[in-house]
């Protein structure tokens, strides 16, 4: 590396290129987790006076838990244990970290150590310069901080964000060395990895012109960030399997979706497990996680859910979901390959509080009836989707496939495409060279492909990267269209033409494709000069001279971008449409399951167990002001489940409760029917 001054040991050193990709088995990793939030001001005192070892232990026990994230320093920059680097609360008057500790173990429960990285308030406000700052010399929340009066309301989240690097990695490595000579820690969770903000404070220009990168090459400054980022991760590493060879490590936001870099330089690489931070109820929704937990779940290392017991997001006290949501949540992250992680905070006193564990362990007791059928399973699907790392499209097409209960597999880092009969590519152009060789092979194989939007674009959008039986012409001419489907494409959608509020691309099919959908163009688009009526222009009653979908062989284009289509307006004639044009092509699913619409489905296999599980799910959460909030778990009758694999199934039982299943055999598929579940169940396939 061409950056930093060298802070470590030649020994620390060369053992930091061991480190950068750590393992903890599946096996021994916990399922049943809190990650308990303790961020204390200096305004707050008598800091843990109240904590009981007592009290502690039954709340923990009685919930089921066997591990919690405890605080060693949280985003208020202080400590919780006496520390000769940082700095101890100064309303703390004993080691409360140890206190947890040996409160924990001693009834087997782990404590990895939650240890502030990029929040810090204490130290943004004695060391400034490690402030991160952008091309304009500003910081994140600089201007908004400065703006408040002392008695204006302060806005939730608002930090001022630090960089691990110079003076402060040197605080970091030293701070994080300290414990793992003080304590026999199970791990340490570092929070808020500033993975997208590029710093251009004087220390890190500085650094840019000793590494001669020119400040105004955003592509290599954005590489010399990464590269420092790195370097913070693998030496934190470095020391922590040095003094704990079993420890876990966890690098927050280093697997967010919507970071870009996560996923450009694999800074995920450095956690031996992949926890996926998930408030569905305010964040991202209950869809964010199934798609998350697909693509990591396909790298070898565990994977955790994290979720809260919150109603709204982190930081909230007395703020309290039901036990009906906590359980939907939790089955859904056993149902996915999954352990389960919900987050609590403590008390400034100490004391942790009875009624919420009492709720997560509602949730607990559920996990442990079914924790053996989830975690460290594998994600197994006929039907892949390629991801663009485009986090909005991503979800938008996700969410076509849950929808539709169509158990799928991310198949861009998935080593074995052997079971694979279709792959589906998103409406967003990403596709590089190496991309196309790989899909083109997959056809050539007898592979399919379902294309939507401009999935198969070239991203400068000049024409098609892939082979699609057609030539690109451009972008819609109009603002809306409308789409006439064929008999063969027209179960549960209607003949006449339908809306659709995101037009189609125009291309020009080769004479030798099968048109299965046309197109009719509005009179005009709607504008101040030409409009009609209170919304969109009616149809033409003649076909657009470009098709709404064709048929290449084992390819199949459909020119409207129907997955953000769906995300955005919700439509059920899209997602019926989406479903006809995957039954046109998918002729041999492993799993289906005639579910309501917020039913969902996945299937994991235990090749060791000799076992598939397929995970079925429903609940229906309700926009409720900022939250979605579920409420009710219906009991769901009479599901009818089609298995199709390649063992021969000796025996089918749900779990939980060991129920064993009469099966039928028609057509090479297996049937069973599934009397009654409520909320989740799991079916058990031995062979």
């Amino acid at each position: 590396m061409k950056i930093l001054n060298t802070l470590l040991s030649l020994t620390i050193v060369t053992s930091i290129l061991k480190a950068q990709n750590p393992e903890v088995s599946s096996e021994d990793f916990s399922s049943r987790q809190v990650h308990l939030d303790f961020h204390t001001s200096e305004q707050l005192e008598n800091i843990g006076e109240q904590f009981d070892k007592v009290s502690w232990q039954k709340a923990l026990a009685d919930a089921h838990v066997n591990s919690i994230n405890i605080f060693a320093k949280g985003h208020h920059g202080y400590s919780y244990y006496p520390t000769k680097v940082g700095t101890q609360h100064p309303n703390l008057d004993f080691d409360l970290l140890k206190s947890q500790l040996e409160a924990s173990h001693e009834i087997g429960i782990k404590t990895p150590f939650y240890f502030a990285i990029g929040w810090s308030v204490l130290d943004a406000v004695t060391h400034p310069e490690w402030v991160i700052k952008n091309k304009n010399g500003k910081s994140k929340k600089g201007d908004l901080i400065q703006s408040l009066n002392a008695e204006d309301p302060y806005p939730n989240f608002t930090w001022e964000l630090l960089m691990p690097e110079g003076g402060y990695l040197e605080m970091i490595l030293k701070q994080t060395e300290e414990l793992c000579k003080n304590y026999e820690l199970d791990g340490f969770w570092y929070d808020i990895i500033p993975n997208n903000a590029i710093n251009y404070n004087a220390y890190s220009r500085a650094g840019f012109k000793k590494a001669g990168i020119d400040v105004d090459n955003d592509l290599e400054v954005e590489m010399h960030h990464v590269e420092k980022l790195k370097f913070f991760m693998a030496s934190c590493n470095a020391i922590i399997k040095k003094y704990h060879p079993d420890a876990s490590i966890f690098y927050n936001w280093s697997t967010h979706m919507n970071n870009s870099n996560t996923f450009k330089y694999k800074l995920y690489e450095y956690n031996t497990s992949y926890d996926l931070e998930d408030l569905p109820t305010t964040w991202e929704g209950y869809n964010e996680f199934p798609l998350r937990a697909k693509y990591f779940s396909n790298m070898g290392k565990p994977v955790t859910g994290m979720s809260g017991k919150f109603h709204t997001a982190w930081g909230e006290f007395g703020g309290f979901k039901y036990p009906n949501a906590l359980k939907y949540e939790a089955a859904s992250m056993i149902a996915f390959g999954a352990n389960v992680n919900f987050g609590d905070q403590l008390h400034p006193s100490g004391i942790i509080d009875s009624e919420t564990y009492k709720n997560i362990g509602s949730a607990f007791s559920y996990v442990k009836s079914i924790e053996a059928f989830g975690p460290g399973g594998k994600q197994v699907a006929k039907t892949g989707l390629w991801m663009t790392f485009d986090n909005h499209t991503e979800q938008a097409a996700s969410l076509l496939l849950l929808d539709t209960q169509t158990n799928y597999v991310v198949v861009n880092n998935l080593k074995d495409w052997s079971d694979l009969e279709l792959i589906i590519i998103p409406s967003k152009p990403n596709l590089s060279a190496k991309n196309v060789e790989t899909l083109n092979q997959f056809v050539a194989d007898g592979g399919k492909l379902l294309i939507l939007g401009e999935g198969a674009l070239k991203r400068d959008r000049s024409g098609f990267a892939l082979d699609v039986g057609g030539t690109y012409l451009g972008k819609a001419s109009y603002d809306v269209d409308y789409t006439v489907v064929s008999e063969a494409l027209s179960k549960n959608v209607v003949r006449s033409p339908f809306l659709n509020y995101m037009p189609a691309i125009k291309i020009k099919p080769d004479a030798t494709v099968k048109l299965l959908a046309s197109i009719r163009e509005p009179y005009f688009s709607r504008t101040k000069a030409h409009y009609t009526s209170h919304q969109n222009t009616p149809y033409n009653l003649q076909p657009a001279t470009h098709p709404a979908i064709y048929r290449d062989g084992n390819t199949m284009v459909v020119a409207h971008p129907l997955d953000k289509m769906y995300l955005k307006y919700g439509a059920q004639i899209h997602r019926e449409l989406f479903k006809n044009t995957l039954d046109a092509l998918l002729t041999t699913p492993m799993v289906r399951a005639n579910l309501p619409s917020s039913g969902r489905v996945n299937l994991l296999h235990f090749p060791k167990k000799n076992r598939y599980v397929a995970h079925l799910l429903y609940a229906v959460p309700v926009q409720r002001g900022v939250a979605q909030v579920i409420d009710d778990l219906v009991p769901i009758y009479d599901t009818t489940v089609e298995i199709k694999l390649k063992e021969n199934i000796k025996k089918a039982y749900l779990m939980p409760g060991n129920i064993e299943l009469n099966t039928t055999k028609s057509n090479g598929k297996m049937s069973v029917i599934i009397p009654k579940f409520t909320c989740h169940t799991a079916l058990v396939l031995e062979y």
